[in-house]
């Protein structure tokens, strides 16, 4: 996928017309890896990390790349995986006038009817929901017009939530709707961190059928690389009305780290929270029992 950024000039006599065409330059941008780097909750322990390919990481389906002057988008294209060949997803060609600009990268996760917008190197953001998102933003300077090659290793930059019941799905159920208290799902490509701490909601209908457990997933963007939420799990019938409700204050939650939450959704108990435990996952997980 390649774009072309042509600026030319004219004086205002239409009869005298004199066109400058800016010198531009081939920019070529590989998307090389996702970088997942895995440390342990307190930040006190190790760090390792791991790449993987773009065109191999099924839950990365799109990458966008834009290069900005300023606020000013210059250049802006996705890929999307398909089902066939996708050997050059992730490979990006373009040519950009002489000058700086901020380099912005971000692969996510793609599904029917999500909506990603990128408007700047500070705002992103996803609707209605959030998915795994993966980032890189650098300062290119264009200086002559010779090729230029740039390679990237987005890191992730998202915290999830998993949801486990330990008992199974009763009758009447129609969708279960998890409430953030605090998080975003807009963010910063410069930082990281979201745009937003006013939270959310996420609401999934169950796939499992009634007598079976339930495994929900979503994603947020954090306010800091650490934050604590309160987690509100609401199971609603085909009227919207609440059979089941409860809330699990001050959730861990960090960037780059999945959060497990595993007790009883549908009954009402007591609130309850034990020690959370470190495992190892998707990064390392941290898990709440309620």
């Amino acid at each position: 996928m390649a774009g072309i950024c042509l600026l030319t000039a004219s004086c205002s006599n239409e009869n005298d017309v004199v066109s400058n065409p800016v010198e531009t330059a081939p920019v070529r941008v590989e998307v090389n890896d996702f970088s997942m780097s895995v440390e342990d909750f307190a930040g006190s322990g190790g760090r390792t990390r791991a790449t993987v390919d773009p065109s191999t990481y099924n839950d990365v389906k799109a990458i966008t790349l834009a290069f900005y002057n300023g606020s000013t988008e210059v250049y802006k294209a996705t890929h999307v995986k398909n089902d066939g060949n996708n050997s050059s997803f992730g490979s990006f060609s373009c040519h950009l006038p002489l000058g700086n600009y901020t380099m912005v990268v971000v692969g996510y996760g793609l599904l029917t009817g999500d909506v990603f917008t990128l408007t700047s190197p500070t705002e992103a953001s996803f609707s209605p929901k959030a998915r795994e998102t993966f980032v890189k933003t650098q300062t290119v300077n264009i200086s002559s017009t010779n090729a230029v090659t740039l390679s990237a290793t987005l890191e992730r930059i998202i915290s999830g939530l998993q949801i486990i019941s330990t008992d199974t799905r009763v009758e009447g159920v129609a969708k279960i709707r998890t409430t953030y208290a605090k998080g975003g799902l807009s963010f910063s490509p410069m930082t990281g961190l979201a745009t937003a701490n006013t939270g959310f909601t996420v609401d999934v209908s169950p796939s499992k059928p009634v007598g079976q457990p339930v495994n929900l997933a979503s994603f947020v963007f954090l306010a800091s690389d650490v934050q604590d939420i309160n987690i509100t799990i609401d199971v609603l019938d085909n009227s919207d009305k609440v059979l089941f409700t409860k809330t699990i204050p001050n959730v861990p939650f960090k960037r780059n780290r999945k959060t497990i939450l595993r007790g009883p959704v549908f009954q009402t108990t007591a609130q309850t929270t034990s020690a959370f435990l470190i495992e190892s996952a998707w990064l390392d997980e941290t898990t709440v029992e309620f």
